[in-house]
């Protein structure tokens, strides 16, 4: 196998690239050996022996891959997470999210004529006072004062 490190080096000035994407054909090879000047190498390229090769950049196949799972829910344990709870998700949002699940299912059920508009008054005083974690503690607690049976939503 001939060396063809100064055509190489020609080639790569020639295409305006570097010496590692210059390639060159491996059967021409022994053919290449006698091309000693720029010319010689030009021709080499006309002809096609010689060819600058592609950027090789960063693949983002492993990227996407994670992307999509992460929208689905994986990656976000604790040693994933960097700041805060309340720099993830802010308190009022937080709070926003939780208020407006309470006061929909107020609703839901004064609507559906489970509660009175007395009780849901009272509760909805409740709820903005922060009394109830989430919608199953509102619930529970409208169990216990005895405002709803056992099997509703």
């Amino acid at each position: 196998m001939p060396d063809l490190s100064n055509q190489r080096r020609l080639a790569a000035a020639l295409l305006k690239c570097g010496e590692g994407r210059v390639w060159i054909d491996p059967a021409s090879q022994e053919e290449l050996a006698d091309a000693v000047t720029r010319s010689d190498v030009r021709s080499a390229i006309k002809a096609g022996v010689i060819r600058r090769m592609a950027v090789r950049g960063t693949s983002r196949v492993r990227a996407r891959r994670h992307a999509l799972e992460v929208r689905k829910g994986r990656h976000s344990g604790p040693g994933s997470r960097r700041g805060t709870p309340t720099s993830r998700v802010s308190r009022k949002a937080r709070w926003m999210r939780r208020i407006r699940a309470q006061r929909a299912l107020l609703r839901e059920l004064r609507e559906g004529e489970k509660i009175s508009p007395a009780i849901y008054r009272e509760f909805f005083r409740r709820a903005k006072g922060g009394m109830f974690r989430s919608r199953a503690h509102l619930l529970v607690n409208l169990r216990l004062a005895g405002h709803l049976p056992e099997a509703t939503p």
